[in-house]
Order: structure tokens, then C-alpha cells, then sequence
């Protein structure tokens, strides 16, 4: 029988490969653990935040670049942060370590709109 020998090497080595897999799925990290912060950009020019929304993990920086001829501001609705004045060319680092969802304006400028969703 020609045919059984391929049988029974496939076999095998499925069997092989399944204890393998079972074998490396404990040592496997868990989804976003042991990830290193990242810094993300958000330029500010033309009266508007780009990108408007954007998402973060927590421990994650974000900077605001100020690209505009006048000053800004990055104003949580909730009061969680402020930037106070960014001025023309200046920048303003905000590390995330709260989870949630952050709806932000420049307080100068109201009609200028963000988010930030902190996973």
C-alpha cells in the first residue's frame, strides 16, 4: 500500500504541529503587553488640530506643534489638562495615563476641535 506511509507521516505531522502550537501558546505575551510608549504628532495649523482625533495607549506622549501664526491652546473638555498659551513654533508634550475620551479645543479659538481616546 503505497498510499498509507504519506497517511501516517501527515498525520504525524499534524499531531506535531498542534502539540507545538499548544506547547509556545503559554509563553505567548498577552496583546499589548510590554509595549514601549510611543510619541504621536499633532500639528496645529490653518486653525485646526491634525489630526483631529487620534488614539494612544496609555503612558503614550503626545505633542502639539503650533504651526500657526498665533498662539493656541490644547484645552480638555473635562479640565483634565491644559496646555495654557502654545506661541508660534512651540510645542507642548502631554503624557497619557488616564484611559478614556478626551474631547479638546483651543480655548483662544472654541470652533478649533479634537480628541484624544487614551486606551
Amino acid at each position: 500500500m503505497p498510499g498509507l506511509p504519506c497517511r501516517v507521516g501527515w498525520r504525524r505531522r499534524c499531531i506535531a504541529s498542534a502539540l507545538l502550537l499548544c506547547a509556545c501558546a503559554g509563553t505567548m505575551p498577552e496583546a499589548g503587553a510590554g509595549t514601549q510608549p510611543v510619541s504621536h504628532a499633532i500639528i496645529i495649523d490653518g486653525m485646526k488640530f491634525s489630526p483631529e482625533a487620534i488614539e494612544v495607549n496609555a503612558g503614550d506622549t503626545v505633542v502639539w506643534t503650533n504651526k500657526d501664526a498665533f498662539p493656541h491652546t490644547v484645552t480638555a473638555g473635562n479640565h483634565s489638562f491644559d496646555s495654557k498659551e502654545i506661541g508660534s513654533g512651540r510645542s507642548w508634550k502631554f503624557k497619557a495615563t488616564v484611559k478614556g475620551v478626551f474631547p479638546y479645543i483651543c480655548s483662544f479659538h472654541p470652533t478649533m476641535k479634537g480628541k484624544l481616546v487614551v486606551r
